[in-house]
């Protein structure tokens, strides 16, 4: 299995994962193809393909933040089981991870992640794909130690149409022993920095943001 980065939409494995994106996930949930072209080009954002006798297997994208020195996965997606796709992406984005950090002088603290809460939700099938299901999504960032940051979280839809994206967590994985809470005030300067190529926010967007400069601390929970 491969790990190969895309990094323009020229780029013909990019129409590939375009299309798996919009197979996948609502369509609130993926940016328009046109609009992938400016952020492909940031070095910050990474965005590898697993590719498997010439197949497009799974796809994941992160990024890392040199002020706050903390990483995001923006998703990840399986669209074929029984090959170990999983673990091989979570391997090759750590390595990757890792080997930026020496390159650029780093001190990743941790990563961040949104999932949905199936508990909550009404209907995501995700494309019908079955270890895409949020159950097993959910448990799956459980294992790899992501934690559920304790407030109410929306975001604002990628379609930037104002709105409000629900029934999801924003989870953290610790890079540093210890690290049992985040304070609000570093989770809003992330979250306003990472949603800032949207301009039309909902109003429940704002609500979050005022309640996060209300409070100190937000602890992390169990998934």
């Amino acid at each position: 299995m491969e790990y190969v980065q895309v990094k323009s939409i020229e780029d013909p494995m990019f129409a590939r994962l375009h299309k798996t994106m919009q197979e996948v996930f609502p369509p609130e949930e993926v940016l328009e193809y046109e609009l992938w072209a400016e952020p492909l080009k940031d070095p910050t954002i990474r965005v590898f393909l697993a590719v498997h006798e010439n197949e497009v297997v799974g796809v994941t994208e992160y990024r890392y933040n040199k002020e706050l020195n903390v990483a995001m996965t923006d998703f990840t997606i399986i669209t074929k089981e029984g090959l170990g796709v999983g673990p091989f992406l979570a391997k090759k984005r750590h390595e990757d991870l890792m080997n930026l950090e020496k390159e650029h002088q780093l001190n990743l603290i941790g990563m961040f992640a949104e999932i949905y809460d199936p508990y909550r939700m009404t209907d995501h099938s995700f494309g019908g794909i079955k270890v895409m299901d949020p159950f097993v999504r959910r448990e799956v960032l459980s294992h790899l130690g992501y934690q559920r940051l304790d407030f109410s979280y929306v975001h604002p839809a990628w379609t930037n149409e104002g709105e409000a994206v629900k029934d999801l967590d924003l989870c953290f994985l610790p890079f540093k022993e210890n690290i049992q809470s985040l304070k609000a005030s570093f989770i809003r300067e992330f979250i306003t920095t990472y949603y800032a190529i949207l301009s039309n926010k909902p109003q429940e967007w704002h609500d979050m943001v005022r309640e996060l400069e209300a409070r100190e601390e937000i602890q992390l929970k169990p998934l």
